[in-house]
């Protein structure tokens, strides 16, 4: 996934979740900052920071702030929307024979249905979620990093879809390729690391996709495929 036009600056302050005061070439700017989730130990005032130009000229802010270098030196994609765009492009590399997106299941809408997948299988296809993970420490990835009842939800429904007969997996991009792997952040929600390991036992598939970060992209690095990382 790559973005049109991204520009660096730097960043000055967050007054709220989804607004970050930037420098841009001297100029102060209101940005919106696609992920709601805390950041603190990356958002820090004086990090280099690199923002996406708006296509519609008629927002109120005309920068999107994407990505973040750490004062380690990693660059970390923060883009909420990012995980789902590249987990499609993804799975569109691959021989699935049918990927639908924002799947009705029940009460939720599941990021990914595969149909006729694993077609080796006698299952009803499979349910795949997205979850990105920017959070790190040490090289582990922790998810979440601010309270998820969503998340939790999701992951009880996709136990129910297994026993249903469906193959099911929560897959998490890893945002940062500092990353090796990534464990529940059970200090920031406890209920999540439960319903994962629940997950876990009940046989849907935890797989954790390494990335390619760059101030204007973002890639999945992982060279197998959805089959084999099942097997």
């Amino acid at each position: 996934m790559k973005y049109k036009k991204v520009v660096p600056g730097v960043f000055l302050s967050r007054p709220n979740r989804f607004i970050a005061r930037v420098n841009i070439d001297g100029r102060e700017e209101i940005a919106h900052v696609k992920n709601t989730g805390r950041g603190r130990e990356l958002l820090l005032p004086g990090a280099e920071v690199f923002l996406a130009e708006a296509d519609n000229p008629n927002r109120k802010t005309k920068y999107d702030l994407v990505t973040v270098r750490k004062n380690d030196g990693v660059l970390f994609n923060i883009d909420s929307q990012a995980p789902n765009a590249v987990v499609k492009e993804w799975l569109e590399k691959q021989r699935i024979p049918r990927i639908i997106p924002e799947h009705r299941y029940d009460a939720s809408r599941i990021d990914f249905y595969l149909e006729d997948f694993p077609a080796k299988n006698e299952t009803k296809g499979m349910l795949l979620e997205a979850k990105g993970c920017t959070l790190e420490i040490d090289g582990i990835g922790y998810f979440p990093d601010a309270p998820t009842e969503r998340g939790v939800k999701h992951l009880h429904e996709l136990i129910r879809a297994k026993a249903e007969g469906y193959e099911a997996a929560v897959a998490f991009v890893m945002q940062a390729e500092s990353m090796r792997t990534v464990l529940p952040n059970e200090e920031t929600h406890p209920a999540f690391g439960v319903a994962l390991r629940e997950a876990a036992a009940a046989g849907v598939h935890v797989l954790c996709l390494p990335c390619h970060v760059t101030p204007d992209s973002l890639e999945i690095t992982e060279n197998n495929s959805l089959e084999a990382l099942l097997n």
